[in-house]
């Protein structure tokens, strides 16, 4: 059961790196991007104006489609033909750092001042990948069906309660103008489930795996804290607040009027404000008792081991980290700037802009997930258990097998150590 992300055929990798007759280095930059216009457009940006600053070493960009991605990154990892530099999920850096496919960057620590935690990759003490951006978890609701409804509109500085974010629902629930008060957006799969529901465990007071050692699950995805978010989880069901299995677009329905409250990402932002204006309102997720949390971490540029020119890898990502092209991918995407130099060039992001309180909720609430090449089947391992309980499972069963799972994959695998 080891945690190498899934292994599977891709086309032919390009070379690792190459010298022309003059003795410049031409290396090779993988990214997940190939269905995302505006970021690899900013990507390719990068690229085109590295490779016009000097004549030492040029740069060429190739992009996958982020489906089989990851897949190809590790099908070139066993044919010893990965590139000098790849973007990674953020959760994944442990695990490719495990695996041998990253080598520490080496970069200045100043290199990350002012930097959002979460957007760098730092495994054992040593930092193995930086981000642009970043993205961040919120509830999104309605300003006039809050007030209507008599529920205080919470802050960044004063969440939610427990027990206000519960009166909240039994009111939205009481007007009866909506299916229901709230979407978790219980509809997605995949990474969404660890990075959604990860955090709301972990406002309970439970988490993925103990965080001092990373040896084992037991009491941390088990114990009393994570057996109440389960419970909590299953009323919310039961008690008619949200679907078990929310629509497909979780998004449209909540702008189509489906649903009181959303759960979701910065990213929908943009379709909310253009249904609601004014009326629209981005809220922190409620403090469930153990500080509100959310996810952390998103694509992140690495340097791998089998570079055969680190130098140059090390020259385009010291270039690629200016301040302008943090802004670049900012503008582009809508996502959250990785720096504080780059929002404060922002105006969304600026004090009064309409995105910053994304920026502040990254700030003070992302938690990574965990940091151990362990991750990958514990995510896989909590999406079926999620799944299990959204379903009506007995909550005790399913955590206790999922601990087990997970502790025997960390014990097969030599704890990982590396």
């Amino acid at each position: 059961m080891a945690s190498i992300i899934a292994l599977a055929a891709c086309s032919s990798a390009a070379p690792v790196s190459s010298s022309s007759a003059t003795g410049s280095a031409t290396i090779d930059l993988w990214t997940h991007n190939g269905g995302n216009a505006a970021e690899l457009a900013v990507d390719q940006k990068i690229v085109d104006d590295f490779n016009a600053s000097q004549t030492q070493y040029k740069v060429k960009l190739t992009s996958f489609p982020q489906a089989s991605y990851n897949d190809a990154v590790v099908a070139a990892a066993t044919a010893k033909k990965l590139p000098c530099i790849v973007d990674i999920d953020a959760p994944n850096v442990p695990n490719w750092a495990w695996a041998g496919y990253l080598a520490p960057l080496g970069l200045p620590a100043s290199t990350f001042d002012g930097q959002l935690p979460s957007t760098v990759g730092t495994v054992n003490g040593k930092i193995y990948s930086f981000g642009h951006y970043e993205a961040a978890l919120a509830m999104f609701s309605r300003k006039s069906v809050l007030d209507a409804a008599g529920v205080r509109i919470p802050t960044v500085d004063k969440p939610w309660t427990a027990t206000e974010f519960a009166d909240a629902l039994t009111k939205l629930k009481a007007t009866g103008k909506f299916p229901y008060a709230l979407d978790l957006g219980t509809g997605g799969t995949g990474e969404w489930i660890p990075y959604a529901y990860s955090p709301l465990l972990q406002s309970f007071g439970g988490d993925l795996v103990n965080r001092t050692d990373y040896k084992s699950a037991d009491g941390a995805l088990n114990g009393p804290a994570a057996l109440k978010w389960a419970g909590w989880m299953q009323g919310l069901v039961k008690d008619g607040y949200m679907a078990a299995k929310s629509g497909s677009d979780a998004t449209a329905d909540f702008a189509n009027g489906k649903s009181a409250i959303l759960y979701a990402g910065n990213w929908t932002a943009a379709t909310i404000w253009k249904a609601f204006g004014d009326d629209a309102v981005v809220l922190p997720p409620p403090d469930l008792g153990s500080g509100t949390k959310i996810g952390g971490g998103s694509w992140q540029w690495g340097m791998t081991k089998q570079c055969t020119s680190p130098a140059a890898a090390t020259a385009y990502l010291t270039f690629s980290h200016q301040t302008k092209y943090i802004v670049d991918m900012s503008q582009a995407t809508g996502n959250i700037p990785a720096t504080t130099a780059a929002a404060a060039q922002i105006p969304d992001f600026q004090p009064g802009g309409k995105s910053e309180i994304f920026f502040q909720l990254s700030q003070k609430f992302a938690l990574v997930r965990p940091v151990t090449p362990a991750y990958p089947y514990i995510s896989s391992v909590f999406q079926k258990a999620t799944e299990d309980i959204l379903s009506g499972g007995d909550p005790k069963a399913i955590l206790d097998k999922a601990v087990n799972d997970i502790d025997t994959d960390i014990k097969q695998n030599g704890n990982y150590t590396f």
